[in-house]
Parts: C-alpha cells; structure tokens; sequence
C-alpha cells in the first residue's frame, strides 16, 4: 500500500515524457531521415548536419543566428544579472520597504512574453511611440530613432527588454542567496578591518557563488532558446535585415516555413539537436567551472 503514493507521479511522469522526452528522441531520428513534405524518406545519416554547416545559404544563416544568439546572451548578462545583483544587495541592506521593492522588480516576469513584446513594440514605435514622443517633449528629438527598425540598435534594444523581463526573478535568486550567508563571517570582517567593498569583493561574491551559477546557468539557457520575445516584436525573419535573428527564430522557419525546398523536417530537426547539444555541453561546462569556485561556508 506505501507503494502507492508513486502513482501520484505518474500523470507528471507521463506529461514530461509525452512534451519532452518523446520529441527529443524523435528530432534526433528526424535528422538522419530524409523528407518530402510530411513524408520520411530514406536513411541519410548526418547529411542534414552537413548541410547546415557546408551548403548556402544554410551555413551563412546559421552562422549569423549563431552570433546573434552569443551577443543576447552576453548582453543579458551585463544587462541583467549584474544590475540584478547590485539591486538585491541594496535590498538586502537595512532600507526601509525593501518587500514593496521585491514585489516591484517581479511584477513584469508576471506577464506573458508575448504581451511584452507587444508592448514594447508600441512604447518603440519612431513614429508615436512613448520613449520618441517623451524624447521630443524634453528637447531630445536628436535621440528618437526607429529603435527596432534600425539593423544597428534593434538586436541591443530587445536586450534590454529581455533584462526588464527578468530583472525581478534573477534579484530573487540572488537574494536568497545572500540572506543564506552568515552574519558572523561579515561580524568577523569588520573586527578585522574589511570595508564595505572589499567585503562584497571577499566575501559576498565568492559565497554568492551558487545562485550566480543558477542565474548564469539559466540565462545562458534562456539566451540560446530565446523566441517568443524576438518573434513578438520583429517577426519570423528576425527583422531589420535578419539584424535580430536567433537558432531559435531561424528554426522556426526551417522548420515550419518551407524555406529548404520541401526538406525542412530534417534539416529543422538537426538544427534542434545541434541546439540541444550546444546547451547541454555549456551547461555541464558552466557547472563544473561553478562548482571549482564554490567557497564552504
């Protein structure tokens, strides 16, 4: 009868393997298949593969999505995680409303990703958007620009609304992760001299460690599955002049939208596994190079 309770996982069980599991294991036995439309078609081994990283215009598109893909993520991560750790150290400090601030930072990671994007995409408009028309009321005309319409400014300003995005999420983490240090190590500190900063550098960052290995290692996931927020605001092409496209983007249109000449299930199928193993290889290394920088406490 204790046995029982197990059944309890089974719906969750079932839902993980149907939506995860199941349609990874048959991307990968897409990729070595041929395709006519909906039609699988004969064995090709890693033909498809080959494809992508040898035959125009695959191989140029993947490689500039790809580029893409590098810049969010590095731009989050200025953006995003280091104001986000400056914001739960003051939060973490003695200030007065420090709850009504939390809930402030997570109310936008409430919203669903496509009413952001959505948002955001009236708020940039050049032409009535909030951000120009309050730009030209202050006497800064200069500064109003096609945002998203500008191949130069349009990849940076998503960056920017994706920091946004998650700002609240990433403070909470690392909020936990600095209440989880003891104040007798800062008490021990200060009897020793330590200042404020070199406390943070000494002290807080090293035992921080673990929830910046959380945050980097879900940014890095988020940078390079990155989709809806990108197709809200810009489309499908990734728009101005591919400027804005992602793997994530440029999958989509393998392998939904008919651009590989009638054989897109397969070569979609291998950019997913590329995909795959790009993630799960920089999340095993991120982990291990957290894990050598993790100080006992």
């Amino acid at each position: 009868m204790k046995h029982m309770v197990h059944l309890f996982l089974l719906p969750g069980l079932i839902f993980y393997v149907g939506f995860m599991i199941y349609p990874i294991f048959q991307a990968l036995i897409n990729s070595f298949f041929s395709w006519k439309g909906l039609t699988r078609g004969d064995f090709i081994g890693l033909t498809n593969f080959i494809r992508l990283f040898t035959e125009s215009p695959f191989k140029e598109t993947f490689t500039r999505a790809l580029g893409h893909n590098v810049v969010f993520f590095i731009g989050t991560m200025l953006s995003k995680l280091v104001v986000a750790f400056m914001l739960a150290l003051l939060i973490n400090s003695k200030i007065r409303g420090k709850e009504l601030f939390k809930t402030l930072f997570f109310v936008p990671k409430l919203l669903s990703v496509i009413v952001v994007g959505f948002l955001f995409s009236l708020i940039l408009n050049p032409t009535y958007g909030a951000l120009n028309t309050f730009l030209r009321t202050i006497g800064l005309e200069e500064l109003a620009k096609p945002w998203l319409g500008d191949p130069n400014t349009a990849l940076y300003t998503i960056i920017l609304v994706n920091s946004w995005y998650g700002f609240g999420f990433a403070v909470l983490i690392f909020l936990v992760g600095l209440q989880a240090i003891s104040q007798e190590i800062y008490e021990a500190a200060r009897i020793d001299g330590a200042s404020g900063f070199k406390m943070i550098y000494k002290i807080t960052i090293p035992l921080s460690m673990p929830s910046i290995m959380i945050m980097s290692i879900l940014t890095f996931i988020g940078a390079f599955e990155t989709f809806e927020l990108i197709f809200a605001m810009q489309g499908s092409s990734g728009g101005p002049y591919f400027s804005t496209d992602v793997l994530g983007l440029y999958f989509y249109r393998l392998a939904f939208g008919s651009v590989s000449g009638g054989e897109s299930i397969g070569l979609g199928s291998a950019l997913a596994v590329i995909l795959l193993l790009l993630i799960s290889g920089a999340t095993a290394g991120s982990m291990f190079f957290f894990k050598r920088k993790e100080v006992e406490h």
